[in-house]
């Protein structure tokens, strides 16, 4: 249902873990290349998994309890990602090797953050939802 707002935020989380990772580097190597999610594994899987879990939560609007519990997953997944970037970031800027030390940060490395506001945004949302359903409900 796109009427719904929490639809919108879905999609702009899908857009934020599904699209942008292609357009935007996680950080520039010393050599001036910029390293892309795609060199590692982790970050592959990681980023797949949360687009699909956005994707299936837009999908499922008519099992709010279920679309809620996914976003929370999705929410930790986004936090577990982030926790990867920055233990990745920490650790890569004192490597000996010239192609691993991370000279700057890219706006790659935010993307889990923005993912993580609009998937809270979503379940707020569908939360709002949900109470407006029992309270209609406890009418009846």
């Amino acid at each position: 249902m796109l009427q719904r707002i929490q639809t919108v935020y879905l999609i702009i989380a899908v857009i934020a873990t599904g699209v942008l990772p292609f357009a935007f580097p996680l950080w520039v190597t010393k050599n001036g290349e910029n390293y892309y999610f795609i060199r590692d594994l982790a970050f592959v899987l990681l980023f797949a998994f949360s687009t699909t879990l956005s994707i299936v939560s837009i999908m499922t609007y008519k099992k709010r309890k279920n679309q809620f519990v996914m976003g929370r997953l999705n929410i930790i997944l986004n936090v577990i990602l982030l926790g990867l970037f920055i233990f990745r970031l920490f650790n890569l800027s004192g490597e000996t090797d010239p192609d691993r030390v991370v000279s700057e940060k890219g706006i790659g490395v935010i993307l889990p953050i923005v993912s993580i506001v609009f998937l809270s945004l979503a379940n707020k949302a569908i939360k709002k939802d949900e109470d407006l359903v029992k309270s209609v409900d406890r009418l009846r």
